[in-house]
C-alpha cells in the first residue's frame, strides 16, 4: 500500500485534505435551492462508499508496505472493525447537523463555527490519547483558532442584525455539529495500526479502517437521514418518491460532495503515520478557511457587509492562518 515516507508528504497530504473538506459544501451549493439538503445527502453519503472501494483496491493494494487491502480485510478483529464504523456513525449524525446548518445559515457561518469547534475539541482529544508534537506550538494555534471563531460568530451576528436575519438555529446546528466532529476521529484513530511500514495483527491499516468507516457512515444514514427527511429542520416532510424526482445533475453534484470530502478524509488517515492524529486532524480541519473564502468571495454570503463586518472577517482570516501555521509548525 502507498505510505508517505516524509512529514514533508505528510503535511501536502493534510493541505490536501483541508482543501476538500473546505470545498466539498459548494456541490450542496451548486444543486440549488431546489434540491432540499436531505435529499442530497444520499448522494453525498453514495460517494463516500464509492471513494472508500476505489482507494482501497487502488492505494490500497500496490506497493510492498504494510498489508494490501484485501489481506487487511480477512484479517481485521471485529472490535478494531467496530471502532471504524462507530466513527463512521458519530461523523454521520455531525455532519447531517453540519449540511443543515450550511443550508440555513450559509457556509461562512456553518463552518467556521462548526468545523472550528470541531478542531479546538478534536486537536485535544487526538493529542491526549497520541501525544505527537510540541505541545506549546499546537495548542497555541489551537486557541488562535478559536479566537476566529469567535470573531467568525460576532461577525455574522452583527451582519444578521443589520438584515433582521439572523439564524439562532444555523449557530446552534453547528456548535452541535461541531461537538460531534471531534470525537469521530478518534474511533477511527483507535482502529488502525501503530506502524504503517510494519502493521500489528488484528489492527486496520489507514485504507481499510476509511473502508469501514465509510459503511457506518452509509449504514447510520437509513436511520439518521430518514428521520431528518420525516422531521426537517425546516421545510415540509419528504418522502424517497422526491428523491427519485432528482436530476442527473443533482445526483451528481451529491455523489461529487462525498467523493471530494472522502479524498479529503483518506489523505488525513494516511498522512497521520508521519504527521500524528492530533496534527493530521487540526491541520485538514483548517477547512474552515477554505469555506469561509467559498462564502465569503464566491457565494457573497456576507455581501453588503458593514466596513466593521468586514474588518472582523479579515480578522478571522489573520487568526486562522496564524493557527494553522502553528498546527504545522508543531511537528517538526
Amino acid at each position: 500500500m502507498f505510505i508517505p515516507q516524509s512529514y514533508t508528504l505528510a503535511i501536502i497530504l493534510c493541505i490536501i485534505t483541508m482543501i476538500c473538506w473546505g470545498s466539498w459544501g459548494n456541490t450542496q451549493k451548486l444543486t440549488g435551492k431546489s434540491w432540499r439538503f436531505e435529499l442530497f445527502y444520499w448522494d453525498y453519503v453514495l460517494g463516500i462508499v464509492l471513494f472508500s472501494l476505489l482507494l482501497g483496491f487502488t492505494l490500497g493494494s500496490t506497493g510492498d508496505s504494510g498489508r494490501g487491502f484485501v489481506q487487511d480485510i480477512r484479517q481485521a478483529e471485529t472490535h478494531n472493525i467496530l471502532n471504524a464504523m462507530i466513527g463512521g456513525v458519530i461523523f454521520n449524525a455531525s455532519n447531517i447537523l453540519l449540511v443543515a446548518a450550511m443550508a440555513i445559515a450559509g457556509m461562512a457561518v456553518a463552518f467556521p463555527v462548526g468545523i472550528g469547534i470541531a478542531l479546538a475539541l478534536g486537536v485535544i482529544i487526538n493529542y491526549v490519547y497520541s501525544p505527537q508534537g510540541n505541545a506549546s506550538l499546537l495548542f497555541g494555534g489551537v486557541s488562535l483558532i478559536v479566537v476566529a471563531i469567535i470573531i467568525d460568530a460576532v461577525a455574522y451576528k452583527k451582519h444578521s442584525l443589520s438584515l433582521k436575519k439572523i439564524s439562532g438555529k444555523g449557530i446552534t446546528l453547528s456548535i452541535s455539529a461541531g461537538i460531534l466532529m471531534a470525537l469521530f476521529y478518534r474511533f477511527v484513530a483507535s482502529s488502525m495500526v501503530t506502524s504503517f511500514d510494519s502493521p500489528e495483527p488484528g489492527k486496520l491499516t489507514p485504507y481499510t479502517a476509511i473502508f469501514f468507516f465509510s459503511i457506518g457512515v452509509l449504514l447510520s444514514n437509513f436511520l439518521f437521514n430518514y428521520l431528518i427527511m420525516k422531521r426537517p429542520f425546516e421545510g415540509n416532510p419528504l418522502s424517497f418518491k422526491d428523491y427519485a424526482k432528482g436530476s442527473f445533475e443533482a445526483h451528481l453534484n451529491g455523489v461529487m460532495g462525498g467523493v471530494i470530502w472522502n479524498i479529503g478524509m483518506s489523505m488525513s488517515i494516511i498522512a497521520s503515520g508521519k504527521a500524528g492524529f492530533a496534527i493530521s486532524y487540526g491541520l485538514g480541519q483548517g477547512a474552515t478557511l477554505i469555506a469561509a473564502l467559498w462564502g465569503v468571495f464566491i457565494w457573497k454570503e456576507f455581501k453588503g457587509a458593514s466596513k466593521s463586518v468586514n474588518t472582523l472577517i479579515f480578522m478571522m482570516f489573520i487568526a486562522y492562518l496564524a493557527g494553522l501555521s502553528l498546527l504545522v509548525y508543531a511537528g517538526t
